[in-house]
């Protein structure tokens, strides 16, 4: 595991040579927000972290419901205090109980990534998210596309974002569902090119400070290169309009 440090932001990443696999630690007054479970192999090595850090986890937010960002959930959830409570969008958190249905209106598309089966994981959101909650210094943002309830959370005191999947980093910088031929994975379990557009046209005006993504490294100044990566998609993508 590789622990990278941009002011109250941490990266963990997990795999960082083969398959790079990030979660993240956002600092607050009270102790740590843990963004994303990573790999089910993955709890004991954030746990770690935490105590290097000196914090303790208060609360735990996940930006979708695949397999490698809600894999450690169950550990982390038996190894900390009952009343840390686990956060997720409504919409993703039926991803996360193994639902894979639509819902009316959403694109008439399959669902791909490692959903997880049903029951498989055994956690209870403790709260469910909508765009515009806000939770310690993070805004959470609805970044549908990826999956179709994913969230993205924007830490207002440093204008980090971090987007889960809506871009990656590992390979060049790329909107979700644009293959990048060396780290091809993320655009693979993309569910809606067209909505993962227009989510990265919603986040990049944030102007992130810095970009933190579920694959790949932290990007400072980040906005030059996400317009660079949605003029791709642009070309790529037939739009169906930009989200407000």
């Amino acid at each position: 595991m590789l622990i990278t440090q941009v002011g109250s932001l941490y990266q963990l990443t997990f795999l960082p040579r083969a398959f790079p696999v990030n979660c993240y630690f956002v600092e607050e007054d009270d102790g740590l927000t843990l963004i994303d479970a990573a790999m089910p192999f993955s709890a004991k090595g954030i746990l770690t972290a935490a105590e290097r850090i000196g914090k303790p986890i208060r609360r735990i937010l996940l930006t979708h419901a695949h397999g490698d960002h809600c894999g450690a959930l169950d550990a982390l959830k038996a190894a900390l205090p009952k009343d840390v409570p686990v956060m997720i969008s409504a919409r993703d958190a039926r991803l996360l109980a193994g639902d894979r249905t639509l819902d009316q209106g959403e694109p008439n598309l399959p669902l791909k990534g490692d959903v997880p089966k049903p029951g498989a994981i055994s956690t209870k959101p403790d709260r469910l998210l909508t765009d515009g909650d806000m939770i310690g210094s993070l805004l959470a943002v609805h970044a549908p596309g990826h999956t179709p309830g994913m969230m993205a959370f924007y830490d207002q005191r440093s204008g980090a974002l971090i987007a889960g999947d809506a871009f990656q980093t590992r390979a060049g910088i790329a909107v979700s569902g644009q293959i990048r031929p060396l780290f091809p994975f993320p655009a693979f379990a993309t569910w809606s090119k067209e909505l993962s557009l227009q989510t990265a046209q919603k986040l990049i005006r944030l102007r992130p400070t810095l970009l933190a993504v579920g694959h790949g490294r932290m990007l400072k100044d980040p906005v030059p290169a996400m317009e660079r990566a949605i003029g791709v998609a642009m070309r790529n993508v037939k739009t169906i309009g930009v989200e407000g």
